[in-house]
């Protein structure tokens, strides 16, 4: 499979009383066809900043400084505001985290999907509404509902309009971030598995953002970890759930329940994230890192592949090259 998305070195910075907060630092991944990559990390650590800076929807006080985000050969980053109209929502569309404020309660959710699929297709109105009579039957509700108003919906029905809606321009990339936060287990799983299905299906590329690991665990082909804003691991679910190198990823999966094997001794990561005005020189996990060297106040750890399709940014890993 090939690369659908190239982000490399992206940094942007939010302006603060203090001084510029780093949310994302150097931030460096790719996302292949057909792939669900997940970004996960703890509240605060950069994942929904990695996610506007991508469709370039950052407002003041946030910056996006420097680096590349590629799609199809084009840097989203310095592309023209027209030219980026045409990429959003029709090659890059986001499920946002709560689909109760992304609808608009005035319109029927039909009529919503129907103004999205006329602003981005050359297509008559009668067309887009047979597309979205479709596309409500693709995610599971029953075609006749597109002329509902969202408060007429469930928690669960909004979930799947808005993901009906990132589809109704046949996207390249879809960004999830945190799409199931706020449902409860139940429809969270029903919400999962859908959009897994659909990704299957319609051999689509997604971001799934969220803190979840268990979750990410369960459907992503790959995984990102963030802490801090920075990226700290970056592998196949299968090597980071077998052979996590980072001791923040071995830290998240200790921290993890696992209902096969109850036995299983559940610890937390002491400390907090760092303050992003003012982060510690060196490694940004070091204050909470029971593998503390000197040298990890030094330089930030760069993000090497240690064998092929694994990144980690640990001098831990230095260490091991170099010997």
């Amino acid at each position: 499979m090939g690369d659908i998305l190239t982000v490399k070195n992206l940094t942007t910075h939010y302006t603060t009383p203090d001084g510029p907060a780093e949310a994302a630092g150097d931030v460096s991944f790719t996302v292949k066809k057909g792939e669900m990559l997940g970004l996960i990390g703890e509240s605060g650590c950069g994942k929904s900043t990695i996610a506007s800076s991508i469709l370039r929807l950052i407002e003041y006080p946030g910056k996006i400084v420097s680096g590349e985000v590629i799609l199809d050969g084009i840097d989203l980053i310095r592309a023209k505001d027209k030219e980026l109209e045409k990429i959003r929502w029709k090659d890059i569309a986001v499920i946002p985290q709560s689909a109760m404020n992304s609808l608009n309660p005035v319109y029927t959710v039909g009529d919503q999907i129907i103004e999205s699929i006329l602003l981005h297709e050359d297509v008559t109105k009668k067309e887009a509404l047979e597309r979205t009579k479709n596309l409500l039957e693709l995610v599971g509700i029953d075609k006749g509902r597109w002329k509902s108003y969202p408060h007429e919906f469930s928690g669960g029905m909004k979930q799947r309009v808005a993901i009906a809606m990132a589809l109704s321009c046949n996207p390249k990339l879809i960004i999830s971030d945190e799409s199931t936060t706020g449902l409860d287990v139940l429809t969270q799983a029903q919400v999962i598995a859908l959009m897994k299905d659909l990704q299957e299906r319609l051999d689509l590329s997604i971001i799934m953002i969220s803190h979840d690991l268990p979750l990410v665990t369960s459907i992503c082909d790959r995984i990102a970890i963030m802490y801090a804003g920075k990226i700290i691991e970056w592998a196949s679910t299968k090597e980071i759930l077998e052979d996590a190198r980072h001791p923040y990823s071995q830290g998240l999966l200790n921290a993890t329940p696992d209902l096969l094997n109850p036995d299983k001794e559940v610890t937390s990561i002491p400390g907090s994230v760092p303050n992003l005005v003012h982060p510690p020189s060196g490694c940004r996990f070091r204050d909470r890192c029971q593998f503390v060297m000197e040298s990890c106040a030094e330089k930030i750890p760069p993000l090497l592949e240690i064998k092929e399709g694994h990144h980690v940014a640990c001098i831990l890993e230095e260490g091991d090259d170099n010997e």
